[in-house]
């Protein structure tokens, strides 16, 4: 069994605090982004302002593989190859 897990950052969001991982996803991105300034933004204005990582984790019964916190951010082990290509 396979776990997807995302990490939102946003130049308009609160990066760096509690509240980037807002649910749903548009409210931790965009919480500092008030409604008159986000209608005047175009697409390509969020869409450099907005991006997301995501790593896939594989389930296994192994606690050499184990990660207590991954509400932290995006894990980087060099010596299991995690988080290194980006």
């Amino acid at each position: 069994e396979t776990y997807e897990v995302h990490w939102p950052h946003s130049a308009a969001g609160a990066c760096g605090t509690a509240n980037q991982y807002q649910t749903p996803f548009y409210d931790g991105v965009f919480c500092n982004l008030d409604l008159e300034t986000l209608q005047t933004l175009a697409p390509q204005d969020i869409a450099s302002a907005v991006g997301v990582q995501g790593q896939i984790f594989t389930i296994v019964n192994d606690d050499s593989y184990y990660y207590p916190d991954l509400i932290r951010g995006w894990v980087v082990d060099a010596e299991m190859g995690m988080g290194q290509d980006i």
